[in-house]
């Protein structure tokens, strides 16, 4: 069966200035050489309505709908694989992710309280597998509290998907990496690439 990939872009940086969109890039190449049919679906969050729609009280009752919420969660149950490509933001995934993940954390939708033991949720989307793709300004260590990679690993998790080995591009904003072009610094994380794309 032809592995459906969506990709899904939550970098708000200029397309050929993105770390994490030159990251997402190589990823596919490498990922093409071990699987050539796949079809991949792309996601550009920058675009799309619904990742502009932040959650408050005065549209709480109107926020999950058919056209924000159940279209994205039917595009996910459609695919079979994810790519997600996220910059730190704030010490956080980007807005437009955030958003997009309040559209798509829907109960029994894609994850559930029913059956489950007390204090759980069960992922309803147990067929998805999802390469996280994230990139950094600050060397790893410098800020744990805001670690996006596991928090995106861990809503992933949560709503029941296998979550392949994350790759993060780290240092961004410091030398010797921020005089690097964005193709250029995602090589420095090419053995990294080349080992999660064998495995997704």
């Amino acid at each position: 069966m032809k592995n459906k990939i969506l990709v899904i872009n939550g970098s708000v940086s200029p397309i050929e200035k993105s770390f994490s969109v030159a990251l997402t890039n190589l990823f596919i190449d490498e990922y093409k050489k071990n699987d050539p049919e796949a079809e991949f679906i792309h996601l550009d969050l920058n675009t799309n309505e619904m990742a502009g729609k932040t959650l408050t009280r005065e549209n709480m009752g109107t926020y999950f709908n058919e056209k924000d919420s159940m279209a994205y969660i039917e595009q996910l149950k459609d695919v079979n694989k994810v790519i997600i490509g996220c910059p730190m933001n704030n010490f956080n995934v980007s807005g437009i992710v955030k958003n997009y993940l309040e559209h798509v954390l829907l109960a029994n939708q894609t994850f559930s309280y029913k059956y489950s033991k007390k204090g759980d949720a069960i992922g309803l989307l147990k067929h998805l597998k999802v390469q996280i793709l994230t990139t950094q300004g600050a060397p790893f260590g410098w800020y744990l509290f805001g670690n996006h990679t596991e928090f995106l690993k861990g809503t992933w998790e949560f709503m029941g998907a296998q979550v392949n080995s994350p790759v993060l591009l780290a240092g961004t904003k410091v030398a010797p990496v921020n005089a690097m072009d964005p193709k250029a610094a995602a090589l420095t994380v090419k053995d990294e690439v080349i080992k999660a794309a064998k495995s997704f």
